[in-house]
C-alpha cells in the first residue's frame, strides 16, 4: 500500500529538529576558531591568495557553490574574491598552480576521503591554509552536506566584515562606488573577534527559527511533495531540477543525490539543467539567458516527469519560462522559494510550493538544502516503500 502524506509527518518533525540541535551545538562551541579562519583568510585575500574548493559526487556542489558565493557576492558592495572550483582535476591542478598565499577547502563525506585528505595534507605542507570542515559530526550525509554549507556561507559573510575593518585601500577603479567600506588605513581586529563569533551563532539561532516555521507552514506541502513526486517516479518519471547561481548547485546536488545516492539509498532517476555548461553557455549566447532551462526542458521532457524549480526570489525569469512550460506538459511542478514566494507563487505556476519566509539569501538556501534533503530521504519510502 503507497504511504500516505500525514504517515510521513513525524519523520520531518524529527529530522528539523535533530538538525537544529546539532547545528546549534555545532557551532556554538565552533565559533570563535571560525573567527580566527575567517580572520586569517582576509588577511590572504589581500595578500592575492585564492580559495580553491573541490570536492567529489555531491560533494563536488559544494565546491561550486563556494566558488560562486566568493566570485559573485549576493551583497551589493562585497567585492569579488578570487575562487576556483577545482573538482574535476584537482590532484593535478593543486600540483600544478598552487601557491603559498592560497586557501583550500576538501569536501567529503562523514567518512572521510583518503585522497582529498592527501590533497589537503599536501597544500599543508606547501603553505596552503588548509579551513578546517567538519568530520563525522552526524551520520547522516544530508545532515552533514548542510553543516558543512552554512559553515561556507558563515565564512563568505564573515571574511568581509574583517575586509571592512583592515582593507588596505584596494583600488577597484570605476567600481569604487561599489565599495565605500574600503578605507586607506588598516584597522586592528583584536576587538572583533568575539562580536563576529556572536554573530555567527546568530545567524545558526536564524536557520533554527526559519526551520521551525517552515516546519509550522510547511511540512504538510513537504509531506504532499514526497508523495507526488514517488507516485511520478513509480510511473516512470525524472527529476527534472534549474536554478540560477546558489540554486543551480542545489539542483546539481539534488540530482546527484538521486542517481549517486549515499550508502543504503536506492537510486532515483535525475537530471538538472544547470549541469552542463556547454548548452547553459550555448543557450545564453545565441538566444538569450531566459532561455536556459526552457530549452533544455523541451528536449528533456516527458509525461510523468517532475520539474523542480529552486529560486530564492521567486522571480527568476529562466525558472518562470520552465515552470510555464511544465505546465503546459502536464508535469507536476514543485518550488523551492524564498522571501514571499514572488512572481513563481502569485502566478500560481507551482502545484507544490515551499516557502522560505525570509529576505536573506544565505540563510533561505541553508533551509532550502534542509527541505530537499528530507524530500529526497522520503523517497526512500515514496518510491519504494521502505
Amino acid at each position: 500500500m503507497p504511504v500516505t502524506a500525514p504517515e510521513l509527518t513525524a519523520r520531518i518533525e524529527e529530522g528539523f529538529f535533530e538538525r537544529n540541535k546539532l547545528f546549534g551545538n555545532f557551532f556554538a562551541t565552533q565559533a570563535a576558531r571560525l573567527a580566527e579562519v575567517c580572520r586569517d583568510m582576509s588577511d590572504r585575500f589581500i595578500q592575492g591568495g585564492r580559495l580553491l574548493a573541490f570536492g567529489k559526487g555531491a560533494y563536488a556542489t559544494d565546491a561550486q557553490h563556494v566558488s560562486v558565493e566568493f566570485v559573485h557576492p549576493v551583497i551589493v558592495g562585497k567585492r569579488a574574491l578570487p575562487a576556483l572550483d577545482v573538482s574535476a582535476f584537482f590532484v593535478p591542478w593543486l600540483r600544478t598552480m598552487l601557491q603559498p598565499e592560497d586557501m583550500v577547502m576538501g569536501f567529503a563525506p562523514p567518512e572521510g576521503d583518503a585522497e582529498i585528505e592527501a590533497a589537503l595534507r599536501d597544500a599543508r605542507t606547501r603553505g596552503a591554509l588548509v579551513i578546517p570542515l567538519p568530520g563525522a559530526v552526524s551520520i547522516d550525509p544530508f545532515i552533514h552536506q548542510e553543516l558543512i554549507e552554512i559553515l561556507y556561507h558563515t565564512l563568505w559573510e564573515t571574511v568581509h566584515v574583517f575586509f571592512e575593518h583592515r582593507e588596505l585601500g584596494h583600488d577597484v577603479g570605476d567600481a569604487g562606488f561599489l565599495y565605500p567600506f574600503l578605507g586607506q588605513e588598516k584597522q586592528s581586529t583584536t576587538g572583533v573577534l568575539a562580536d563576529v563569533a556572536g554573530s555567527i551563532e546568530q545567524k545558526v539561532a536564524e536557520d533554527a527559527r526559519l526551520r521551525q516555521q517552515v516546519l509550522d507552514e510547511e511540512t504538510a506541502r513537504i509531506a504532499n511533495a514526497a508523495v507526488a513526486i514517488g507516485d511520478r517516479v513509480r510511473r516512470g518519471g525524472k527529476l527534472i531540477l534549474f536554478g540560477n547561481g546558489g540554486s543551480a548547485t542545489d539542483a546539481n546536488d539534488w540530482a546527484i543525490d538521486c542517481i549517486s545516492p549515499p550508502p543504503r539509498y536506492k537510486p532515483v532517476p535525475a537530471v538538472s539543467l544547470a549541469h552542463e555548461p556547454a548548452n547553459i553557455t550555448a543557450l545564453a549566447n545565441d538566444v538569450g539567458t531566459e532561455v536556459i532551462f526552457l530549452r533544455q526542458l523541451i528536449a528533456q521532457a516527458r509525461p510523468a516527469d517532475i520539474a523542480i524549480g529552486i529560486s530564492t526570489s521567486g522571480g527568476s525569469k529562466n525558472v518562470i519560462l520552465a515552470f510555464e512550460e511544465a505546465r503546459k506538459r502536464g508535469l507536476l511542478t514543485v518550488a523551492l522559494l524564498g522571501y514571499d514566494g514572488g512572481e513563481i507563487l502569485r502566478r500560481g505556476l507551482a502545484d507544490l510550493p515551499l516557502i522560505v519566509r525570509s529576505d536573506y539569501i544565505p540563510r533561505i538556501q541553508e533551509v532550502q538544502a534542509s527541505t530537499y534533503h528530507t524530500i529526497r530521504d522520503l523517497l526512500e519510502t515514496t518510491c519504494y516503500g521502505d
